[in-house]
């Protein structure tokens, strides 16, 4: 892909993931171009139908979730990294007003997003238990799948803050007695 291309369609893509996260995933592709400052005919080539940019915003968001883990783990102490990748996670469930209508619609641009999200989000996870657990500073006998699981019901688009609030208690009570 050309330079000025690849800008065009990240542009297109940071757009999107700002007016998706403070609208919803109903707004309109002209309002997208317009905020990306490209034309709709260039948003089109590259993502020819709605459901084509959303599934590719929603990858977007897993994979840089996903690779935070390996940077706060990098840069944190382990139980830190875990509660600060939490708090990140919680922000992508947040932020993706209409997205579980849209992934459940049988349209076949979403049919590798699960994969995708369980191939990344669970390995990240795991390593920050796992240096966690290896630190001593959070309970036994708690699994990555309990966590997506917990945190995915604890927060969502729609959240009051009462979310919030409890993401805190929950990462509280993971620490080690």
């Amino acid at each position: 892909m050309r330079a000025d291309a690849r800008r065009s369609e990240e542009a297109v893509l940071d757009a999107a993931r700002r007016l998706f996260a403070a609208e919803g995933i109903d707004v309109p592709n002209r309002t997208i171009a317009e905020a990306a400052c490209v034309g709709v005919g260039t948003l089109y080539r590259r993502f020819p139908t709605r459901a084509d940019l959303i599934a590719a915003v929603f990858r977007q968001e897993i994979d840089d979730c996903a690779a935070a883990a390996g940077e706060l783990a990098a840069t944190r102490p382990p139980f830190e990294a875990l509660a600060e990748w939490l708090r990140r996670f919680a922000t992508f469930i947040a932020t993706k007003r209409g997205f579980s209508i849209a992934l459940h619609s049988g349209d076949p641009a979403y049919a590798g997003l699960p994969v995708h999200f369980e191939d990344r989000f669970y390995p990240a996870l795991n390593s920050l238990l796992e240096s966690a657990r290896e630190a001593g500073v959070i309970r036994n006998g708690l699994t990555s799948d309990d966590l997506v699981k917990t945190v995915a019901r604890l927060v969502s688009p729609q959240d009051t803050g009462l979310g919030e609030r409890m993401l805190e208690v929950l990462i509280d009570g993971l620490r080690a007695d």
